[in-house]
């Protein structure tokens, strides 16, 4: 059996750039890894995804590229939420089928829930209720995602995959102040407050909504594992219209534990207060990883040695050297 040649959207991203790793590290010949930064190829434009795809000839597509973000960014641009993300994901899958692609793994987000979904939410939950308005754009793009996804198998026959990750952090992630998510926010945050000595750190919200929280090579092994399943193996423990798959740790800390944690791992010892006047999101999202779990795969990195792991990669960004 020949390699196959498997392309990579997003492979600059936090959790694409991990799926390569982790192929690489597999004994993946490079030379039969395909990725293209956006500079190279703007997914959103479905004459140079075509060009692309009638040129390298991929075998197998794992689906990261995506725009991502916070609550902040989430609530200022809506429009590019659904937008870039409707057209990356409906681009790609439809290319992939029509120059033979069999395989794909498309990306998600657990925030594909309900807002109020019962805990841990299980893939059953799925469009049961409302969504969580701050980031509902977002999730529609993902849930779309996953329903062309099943689409395409049903009336084409081919096997195209999805995997709804947790909240991800590691090598890789999004520092920026405004637009990062909770972990690389408070990375960073609590980074600066110690090299500052500020007296006191505030953070959004209550403190107590709950989230959990999954090593980003974990999830690179999680998606390379559920990729390489037996077609009979993934049919027989999903349904051709509720195909997807959880990956998480299996754990959950509120956002003030989390904060304490962060704290301790960049070594800020000031005050940590709570803005209870800014948004809290969703009470809690734990997730239901049952259907993985049973298919043989579960998460190895403990949070605390994760965000050790990721504050090292935070330091040695050229950009905080001298912070």
């Amino acid at each position: 059996m020949s390699i196959p040649r498997i392309y990579v959207a997003g492979h600059r991203g936090m959790v694409g750039s991990a799926i390569v790793r982790h192929l690489l590290v597999a004994g993946h010949p490079p030379e039969r890894l395909l990725y293209r930064a956006h500079g190279e190829l703007d997914l959103t434009r479905q004459a140079d995804v075509e060009a692309f795809f009638a040129r390298e000839r991929p075998d197998q597509v794992y689906l990261a590229a995506a725009k991502v973000g916070g609550i902040h960014a989430n609530n200022t641009y809506p429009a590019e939420f659904i937008y870039d993300n409707l057209m990356v994901q409906t681009n790609v899958i439809e290319t992939a089928y029509r120059h033979g692609v069999r395989k794909l793994l498309f990306l998600g987000s657990s925030c594909i829930y309900p807002r109020l979904a019962p805990q841990p939410m299980a893939e059953e939950a799925l469009m049961t209720s409302p969504l969580e308005p701050t980031n509902e754009p977002y999730a529609i793009a993902k849930i779309a995602g996953i329903k062309t996804c099943e689409s395409y198998n049903r009336q084409y026959g081919v096997d195209y995959r999805s995997v709804m990750p947790t909240n991800l952090y590691g090598p890789g992630d999004n520092y920026h102040p405004e637009n990062s998510h909770v972990v690389p926010a408070l990375l960073r945050r609590f980074h600066e407050a110690r090299q500052q000595e500020a007296p006191v750190v505030s953070i959004w919200g209550t403190g107590t909504p709950r989230r959990e929280f999954l090593y980003v090579d974990d999830m690179a092994a999680a998606c390379v594992h559920v990729m390489n399943l037996d077609k009979a193996t993934y049919d027989r423990h999903t349904q051709p219209m509720l195909s997807h798959i959880n990956i998480g740790s299996g754990s959950d800390i509120s956002i003030a534990e989390l904060a304490q944690t962060v704290a301790r791992v960049t070594g800020y010892t000031g005050r940590i207060e709570f803005d209870p006047g800014k948004p809290d999101g969703t009470p809690r999202k734990l997730m239901d990883s049952t259907r993985l779990n049973t298919l043989g795969w579960k998460a190895s990195v403990a949070l605390e040695t994760g965000l050790r792991l990721a504050y090292e990669d935070f330091l040695k960004r050229p950009e905080n050297q001298a912070r």
